[in-house]
């Protein structure tokens, strides 16, 4: 049984006390931790909130951000990397060797997107079952193995077969992973995290054109080509990372056994998610299902997160790096000129998040409603084509900066589905399937390569996607607030 204890006003703190039988967690007896009902701020929340914190609560969430965090960032890129590999060996000399001449690039990625779509929600439910760390590392070890298998692929076929099952291992990693993050971090804490974690793609992106530079020149190594080898360096960099998640990852607070957690720690986990209303593991049932699918939550934050995926990336075609190539530049200024891109989208993620969690109150849709603004405008100038060079650079560059509202739209599903553990792991599974049910066959029509460098089509449809994306953050902004303030009417009553 949970007991609270309301202090003084000034303190505005909550003790509370777990059980064996409540806590899900043998090894807590009896705990019990105070934490601030309402966290406090100051002007050094704005850099880092746990500095207004106390100091067994900063203890606590220094371990958790240096597990969870590390895990999930390096996780995270490394996928990314992967990712961009493919388009990078694409135009560093596996079209060529292989004869990839046609579609086939397009072909490549719908394989991956298909596996990715099939597997995400029933991984997210199962870790609401299993142990995620079993499940997650797990995946994590599959797809190592199947990645450096791609440096052996000789035909087009071999890479749509691996990159299907690539894509299914990795589809209960980005899901999962906000998932885990929404099941330990408060609402002043979750913004922050979730887009660290997600800024970790850009940075995959980022470095994915140097180390396409430095592999090209191990041509021949082994008798490999040099795109092989990025296969073949992704694979040795994920699989230590893999192993090390048995043994660090924490779970969720109502079952973690990590050894790197003290009781203490525990008890306060727990506490933290009761003081945001966030509710522990329970069962999926007709009534569950029900719930969930007579909520405007699961629509309108799926749709949400349909049109941010889908529009920004350019369809995951290497569009910036094909018209660096169609105007002659060499192989190493078309893999690292993309980069800079992949460094500002990094910084307007940070930016997102830390304006979210502090000068916007925890409001998530100003950033995102700001990054349809800008998808609209670098867009719309992309699909005029014929504008000054140095706006042709500013709008490929300043084009993915709508990549870092991921974190956001997670962070305000978290918020949203808080009281429902169950929903809460279905929706934000969903959210991304369905995005990438859409990218699956979107890009065939829009972002066709035989249409590089000037997918007008994909810039067209860039526009409407964004100003769709617009007014769904209006629309959930909107519901969200009376759906809180019907709550409070009714717990008043």
């Amino acid at each position: 049984m949970a007991s609270y204890n309301t202090m003084s006003s000034d303190t505005k703190t909550v003790a509370v006390s777990y059980n064996e039988q409540t806590s899900g967690n043998n090894s807590i007896s009896e705990e019990s931790a105070i934490v601030a009902a309402v966290p406090k701020k100051t002007w050094r929340s704005y850099v880092w909130d746990t500095f207004d914190k106390s100091p067994d609560e900063r203890r606590f969430l220094f371990k958790l951000d240096a597990v969870i965090l590390t895990f999930a960032s390096l996780g995270y890129f490394i996928k990314n990397l992967d990712q961009v590999n493919i388009n990078s060996a694409f135009v560093s000399g596996m079209k060529e060797d292989l004869g990839l001449y046609g579609n086939q690039l397009n072909y490549i990625t719908t394989a991956w997107t298909v596996g990715y779509v099939i597997g995400e929600i029933p991984s997210n439910m199962i870790l609401t079952k299993i142990r995620p760390s079993i499940w997650i590392p797990f995946l994590e070890v599959v797809w190592s193995v199947l990645t450096i298998l791609l440096a052996k692929c000789q035909t087009a076929t071999q890479i749509y077969v691996l990159r299907f099952f690539i894509g299914l291992a990795e589809s209960g990693f980005y899901p999962g992973m906000q998932y885990i993050i929404g099941s330990w971090y408060r609402k002043d804490e979750l913004a922050k995290r979730s887009c660290i974690f997600h800024s970790s793609s850009a940075i995959g992106s980022m470095f994915s054109g140097y180390l396409i530079a430095a592999t090209y020149r191990l041509e021949g190594v082994g008798g490999f080509h040099g795109w092989q080898w990025l296969f073949i360096v992704n694979a040795i960099i994920s699989l230590p990372i893999a192993i090390a998640g048995f043994f660090l990852f924490p779970d969720v607070p109502e079952i973690t056994t990590a050894w790197w957690l003290t009781k203490e720690d525990i008890a306060m986990a727990n506490q933290r998610m009761v003081l945001e209303g966030r509710a522990k593991r329970g069962k999926y049932t007709k009534a569950t299902f029900k719930k969930i699918f007579s909520s405007w939550h699961i629509y309108t934050l799926v749709l949400l997160y349909i049109f941010f995926n889908n529009g920004t990336g350019y369809g995951s075609q290497p569009a910036f790096a094909l018209w660096l190539k169609s105007e002659g530049y060499d192989v190493t200024a078309v893999n690292t000129y993309p980069t800079i891109a992949a460094a500002v989208a990094v910084l307007f993620t940070y930016i997102y998040a830390w304006s979210s969690d502090t000068v916007f109150r925890g409001a998530r849709w100003p950033p995102i409603v700001f990054a349809g603004a800008v998808n609209i405008t670098t867009n719309a100038s992309l699909a005029v084509w014929d504008i000054p060079r140095g706006w042709k650079w500013g709008s490929y560059i300043l084009g993915v900066i709508g990549s870092g509202i991921s974190g956001l739209t997670f962070a305000w599903a978290h918020e949203i589905c808080g009281d429902d553990n169950e929903e809460r792991a279905f929706v934000t599974a969903s959210m991304n399937e369905l995005a990438y049910v859409v990218q699956a066959w979107l890009p065939l029509i829009i972002w066709q390569q035989v249409d590089s460098p000037q997918y007008h089509k994909g810039f067209i449809t860039m526009v409407f996607i964004a100003a769709s994306m617009i007014v769904t953050a209006f629309t959930i902004r909107y519901l969200h607030h009376r759906e809180v303030s019907r709550k409070r009417q009714f717990a008043g009553a």
